[in-house]
């Protein structure tokens, strides 16, 4: 069915300018019925966040009774799902396995947006930079290469004239992957929680899980307002998962992370439609990225030019994280700038914090969890480059929770190559 005139009137957000958190917030508890407390369903999923309600509402959509738990509001700022935009590629070069699950994700999403009527991704291309032989630019040309993606390899003086604000060093090389772009993470998230409401699912917000246990067939979630049962249990509870899933807390390191946005002297070389997404990888100092600007009007806040270091950054708690600015945040970001993007340099607009949590060999885990008999399947260690496989990762969980496997190739995130 095509999208009704709810998105309209109800959320705006599903088409920004965002609602604040706690209109959007009250909307959805409006629309979701409210479950008493010791009632059963077919499915629980702990943690509403970016996977989490793209599960719910594959469940919804076919047809379960699917209760979605969050500790917070949908959506929010304490963990890995805020700022404005995630980007989303296919030539990955963490590891070509991911690009048949990111081609199926960009196909899940295309037909999400036509069904609900949201615009999530965004088309502005990655612009890949690195010195020649690095990780960063043997890995989007072997992913390229094997699955035949569409890049470019402009030459310096051609990458000059179509991204004149950048300052490539002549050492580098420089790819460019047109179809790529980024996603809206609070849209996506409460466009997927709405859907799921509309089709009948519960959510349950501002409620905390206390714990939970398998009592043979039955899986029973202690909150901190009550008591729920179900058939199946599926854990996407990001920067929590290590007090969730105990078996893995020594497998998962949460980390703070610093992002932050600038206030170039020109803003119209930086807008969208005029910059790219990008990513690249200093000898030096490791892989940063960043994005064009977004108006606000249409994307929410914070205003101004984003960028962030991709690299572990401060061990954390995500149960007690100190959101204070990490010392020398500010000089590592605005260095880079003046180094590669000299034109984008400027006065700092914000700074904010979000969270990765990082398996050890910074491949993503999704699985059954051992010993429960299919009945509990999680999904963790996103290691900060999950985002864009969220409407994928959605149908894996529902197909893993309900069928009791999938057809998508994700052998290779298995819990068992875990020692």
């Amino acid at each position: 069915m095509k999208r009704r005139k709810f998105l309209a009137t109800a959320t705006a957000a599903v088409g920004l300018p965002l609602l604040t958190t706690n209109q959007s917030n009250a909307q959805l508890e409006s629309l979701s019925p409210m479950s008493p407390a010791n009632s059963h369903f077919d499915a629980i999923v702990l943690g509403v966040g970016s996977m989490g309600s793209a599960t719910v509402w594959q469940l919804a959509q076919r047809g379960h009774r699917v209760l979605g738990i969050e500790q917070f509001d949908i959506s929010h700022d304490q963990g890995s799902h805020a700022g404005q935009s995630r980007i989303i590629r296919q030539s990955y070069f963490e590891h070509p396995d991911y690009v048949p699950l990111l081609q199926r994700s960009y196909s899940n999403l295309a037909a999400f947006e036509k069904e609900t009527g949201a615009k999530i991704f965004h088309k502005a291309g990655v612009l890949y930079f690195g010195k020649r032989g690095n990780e960063l630019i043997a890995g989007v040309e072997k992913s390229a290469n094997i699955y035949k993606l569409p890049i470019q390899k402009p030459g310096h003086q051609e990458a000059a004239k179509q991204f004149p604000s950048f300052a490539i060093p002549a050492d580098f090389d420089i790819i460019f992957e047109p179809d790529a772009g980024f996603m809206t993470p609070e849209r996506t998230i409460l466009t997927y929680t709405e859907e799921a409401i509309r089709l009948g699912a519960t959510i349950q917000t501002k409620e905390s899980v206390q714990s939970w246990k398998q009592e043979g067939n039955l899986i029973r979630v202690i909150t901190d307002k009550g008591e729920y049962t179900a058939d199946k249990l599926i854990i996407t509870a990001g920067g929590w998962a290590p007090h969730l899933i105990p078996q893995l807390k020594q497998e998962l390191t949460v980390t703070k992370q610093m992002i932050m946005w600038v206030n170039p002297k020109s803003w119209k070389p930086f807008a969208y439609g005029n910059f790219p997404c990008w990513i690249m990888e200093d000898p030096e100092r490791g892989s940063y990225y960043g994005f064009p600007i977004v108006p606000t009007k249409e994307f929410g806040g914070p205003l101004g030019l984003k960028l962030a270091h991709h690299q572990h950054g401060e061990v954390t708690d995500a149960r007690n994280v100190n959101r204070a600015v990490t010392p020398g945040t500010e000089e590592d970001l605005m260095s880079i700038l003046r180094k590669y993007i000299p034109e984008a340099v400027g006065s700092i607009l914000s700074l904010k914090s979000c969270l990765y949590t990082n398996s050890k060999d910074q491949n993503f885990i999704i699985d059954h969890l051992p010993g429960s008999d299919k009945r509990v399947t999680i999904a963790t260690g996103f290691s900060g480059h999950g985002f864009k496989f969220v409407p994928v990762v959605g149908e894996i969980l529902a197909d893993l929770a309900m069928k009791g496997k999938t057809e998508l190739p994700i052998g290779f995130l298995g819990i068992n190559r875990i020692k």
